[in-house]
């Protein structure tokens, strides 16, 4: 029987959640409950989506940022097509 905090520490520390996905940019929305930065791995899961990948290009409000902190709301180029509500870790 799993403690339910298992996966989480499989999976990474929580960085963010997606709220939205532009489909022909390959842009994932995350609203950020950590901080990111570019050249961070992250690791995305949810559905049957699990995938890793280094953080190469965000943005906020079209400008392109190396930092991102909690709260902030950001673009993220992204490898493969995500949802709403699929959680974004730090790995």
């Amino acid at each position: 029987m799993s403690c339910g905090q298992c996966a989480e520490k499989i999976a990474g520390e929580l960085v963010g959640s997606v709220t939205h996905y532009f489909d022909r940019a390959g842009v994932a929305v995350v609203d950020l409950s950590a901080p990111l930065q570019a050249g961070d791995t992250i690791r995305i899961l949810g559905g049957e989506t699990d995938f890793t990948q280094v953080v190469e290009s965000m943005e906020v409000e079209h400008q392109k940022i190396s930092s991102a902190k909690k709260g902030d709301s950001i673009g993220l180029k992204v490898s493969q097509k995500v949802h709403e509500g699929y959680k974004v870790y730090k790995v």
